[in-house]
């Protein structure tokens, strides 16, 4: 079972397996909105965690897939003593862990310079009139100089960004809806998924949805789709969609409920000049 973390309303993934298993198998996408760069977010380097609309949210606790909690309590009671030197301790154990990672670097590094350090070594011992400390010396000597004199230093150190709450906590599950299964919205976003589609939020695009062929990581989207209120439209907004849809260089998919009130329908549109 996949636990979803409610944050702003909605589901959010934590841990990478389940994402994984999350895109792979069910085909949700979500939006990672987690940074590992120091200088900001970026959206070509974005990390976990990964949030959910509220539309990908609501299927996967109707399917049965995952199981929404929310932590607040926990993660808003203040820690105890114990907490915070189990949580310290752990933490300087992260930092020192990569000391001798970074030594190793540091001297395979140099081992790939090293015929040029040497020389420039002993050019400074010659200058200094140290003839004979200048030939006895050798490279294992530049190497252990350099090993000798490596200095960790914590404030270089990389920081874990951890996915998944790393510490015992607990969580209270959420029974309460987080989108509105009866919404038009809703319905046809169940529908495209049914249908095999793969499907992402169309707001950047002016549009309700996207549609992928695949998935997003390897193919752009085929199609936008745009969800009206009745099956009729004004002409003047339907240039403006699909014009839209040309510009992005996407077919125009219009989605509406029949007048049966139980049926999804969907007319794609093509500009043609």
């Amino acid at each position: 079972m996949i636990y979803l973390t409610l944050l702003n309303g909605t589901g959010y993934v934590f841990n990478a397996d389940d994402y994984m298993q999350l895109r792979t198998k069910h085909r949700i996408m979500g939006a990672p909105v987690g940074t590992a760069n120091s200088k900001g977010w970026s959206s070509s380097e974005a990390a976990l965690p990964v949030e959910l609309t509220k539309w990908e949210t609501q299927w996967l606790i109707e399917s049965g897939v995952v199981v929404l909690v929310s932590k607040a309590a926990a993660l808003t009671t203040p820690p105890s003593a114990k907490m915070l030197q189990v949580y310290k301790t752990e933490f300087e154990a992260g930092l020192l862990a990569q000391a001798d990672a970074l030594k190793a670097e540091k001297l395979r590094e140099t081992e790939r310079h090293v015929d040029k350090i040497l020389v420039g070594k002993r050019n400074k011992l010659l200058k200094q009139c140290k003839i004979a400390e200048a030939a006895a010396l050798t490279t294992d000597d530049v190497l252990q100089e350099i090993a000798d004199n490596f200095v960790f230093e914590p404030q270089n150190a990389l920081v874990e960004l951890a996915c998944s709450h790393m510490m015992n906590h607990f969580a209270q599950i959420c029974t309460e809806s987080v989108y509105d299964s009866k919404s038009l919205k809703y319905r046809v976003f169940r529908d495209l998924w049914r249908r095999g589609k793969f499907v992402t939020s169309g707001e950047a695009f002016g549009a309700d949805f996207l549609i992928y062929p695949g998935d997003p990581i390897l193919y752009h989207a085929s199609h936008i789709v745009i969800i009206l209120n009745s099956p009729t439209i004004l002409p003047l907004e339907l240039i403006c969609k699909v014009r839209l849809s040309v510009t992005v260089n996407k077919d125009c998919v219009f989605a509406y409920e029949e007048r049966d009130g139980n049926t999804i329908a969907y007319q794609t549109v093509e500009w043609r000049k």
